[in-house]
């Protein structure tokens, strides 16, 4: 009886703790959009993930949505796996360009990479590291890749240059989504960018399209 008591005051505790963040990250989100676009609709899925309806007044986005997703802290068993796996929360914008994508893209940030060499005889407590740092690598099912200022290229260092973990296109609905982490927005100047951010990729698919 008291382990089932304490289950409920911590979903309950925790659950709010998540929602004080989902308010908290739908005014950065408004933030972003001031002048440009507005939260028509937000409701909540689970107790770690937020859903929200943007409204533009231009025709770059259409049926624009994010959705939030929040380490699940009300359920302690999967809060402690989020915890042990490291798992970022996250802020995913949706939308559709107002004409089909002609290409399918994934980019997702690089990460850092490194191999030891080993334990030296004059340092046995410490390890050297040969760090190098990748350029873009693009894989294509194309049988003819065009070298040029594609698209694909656009985006790969659009994304390089911000804090966007995963961008991408298709062509069915939604057919642009991008992912950045939520802690990333507490910056005011990365909330301010953000949604310049998401109209620079978008208007490269159009490029790509005329």
């Amino acid at each position: 009886m008291i382990g089932v008591v304490a289950l409920g005051g911590w979903y309950v505790l925790f659950a709010a703790y998540n929602r004080r963040r989902g308010a908290e990250a739908l005014r950065w989100v408004q933030s972003a959009c001031a002048g440009k676009g507005r939260i028509v609709e937000s409701r909540w899925l689970t107790s770690s993930r937020l859903y929200a309806r943007l409204q533009f007044p231009s025709r770059g986005f259409d049926n624009a949505r994010v959705t939030m997703k929040f380490r699940p802290r009300a359920l302690p068993v999967q809060w402690f796996l989020s915890r042990w796996h490291k798992q970022k929360e996250t802020l995913t914008f949706e939308a559709d360009l107002g004409g089909s994508p002609t290409f399918r893209l994934d980019v997702v940030r690089h990460r850092w990479c490194a191999h030891s060499r080993g334990v030296t005889t004059r340092q046995k407590n410490e390890r050297q590291w040969d760090i190098y740092e990748p350029g873009p690598i693009v894989l294509t099912t194309r049988t003819h890749w065009k070298e040029d200022s594609t698209p694909e290229l656009n985006t790969l260092m659009t994304v390089r240059q911000q804090d966007v973990l995963q961008v991408r296109f298709r062509p069915e609905s939604p057919q642009f989504s991008a992912t950045i982490a939520l802690d990333a927005l507490d910056d005011p100047r990365t909330a301010a960018g953000f949604l310049t951010t998401l109209r620079e990729l978008a208007a490269g698919a159009s490029a790509h399209r005329q």
